[in-house]
């Protein structure tokens, strides 16, 4: 789905993107993982559009987008989340979802005089289509609260669900986890899985959490210092000293793999 060869990205002298290469497998749940400073939102950023590549090619679908802006990307499915949710916070959940589609009737001035039927009658569908992603997330019972009361675990949900929203062919999800408990970190990763599974969607999921990029990806790509240590298998990737030394650490490793105490508990 997604291939990156040789992408830099440069801010004066800083290189924080530094000749990555890696791929994005379609229908597949990929993880992106390193320490903090590595390159990880910098590079999600830089393939969805709100950088510019220093150069470099990336491509969707065997089709150049680099350089494309957000909202060429986001009409051809590719869409992302933030490390903080991005919710328009003094409307309730379900009109947060509601307007996410682009080119709706109701945006022209002209039709809210002219084709008031036409804005009634899609607005019908997309209330419909809001209550669907509502019931598949178990977020129902919030469709009338502002969102911007939400806990961030709901916050993530709710962007989750905007995703939804369109036909999206990938998404880029950044530290999903991040201030999320866990009981509700269980329910997006269960929502995540069911939409690959059941929708094809294509999940690249930058996260802390060992333990949940590993029972979530299929395959998990490494970065440290703006490059790519390595990409393969969560299993793979625990066992190889080279990430050991820069990310995991001994302790992490045995916890991620299910040696010593604590294992399988989140890091």
């Amino acid at each position: 789905m997604i291939v990156c060869h040789d992408v830099h990205k440069h801010f004066g002298g800083f290189r924080a993107v530094d000749g990555v290469s890696l791929h994005i497998p379609k229908g597949r749940i990929t993880g992106l993982i390193g320490p903090n400073g590595a390159g990880k939102s910098t590079l999600f950023n830089t393939i969805a559009g709100a950088y510019q590549p220093t150069s470099g090619r990336i491509t969707m679908a065997g089709e150049d987008i680099g350089g494309l802006p957000p909202h060429v990307l986001f009409s051809r499915g590719l869409l992302r989340t933030f490390q903080i949710a991005q919710e328009f916070s003094s409307m309730s959940v379900l009109e947060n979802l509601m307007m996410v589609p682009g080119g709706q009737s109701g945006e022209s001035i002209w039709n809210t005089w002219a084709n008031r039927g036409r804005i009634r009658e899609e607005e019908a569908r997309l209330r419909a289509k809001a209550e669907e992603v509502l019931d598949f997330l178990t977020l129902t019972h919030l469709r009338d609260e502002r969102a911007g009361a939400l806990s961030g675990g709901q916050k993530k949900l709710v962007e989750l669900g905007r995703t939804m929203m369109v036909d999206a062919r990938i998404v880029f999800l950044d530290e999903v986890g991040a201030g999320v408990n866990r009981s509700l970190l269980k329910t997006i990763g269960e929502a995540i899985v069911r939409l690959n599974k059941e929708r094809g969607y294509t999940f690249c999921v930058i996260e802390h959490d060992m333990d949940f990029i590993a029972r979530l990806c299929d395959s998990v790509v490494v970065m440290a210092a703006g490059k790519v240590l390595t990409q393969g298998s969560p299993d793979e990737i625990v066992s190889d000293e080279q990430v050991i030394e820069a990310y995991l650490g001994r302790g992490l490793k045995n916890k991620v793999v299910g040696k010593g105490p604590g294992a399988g508990a989140a890091p």
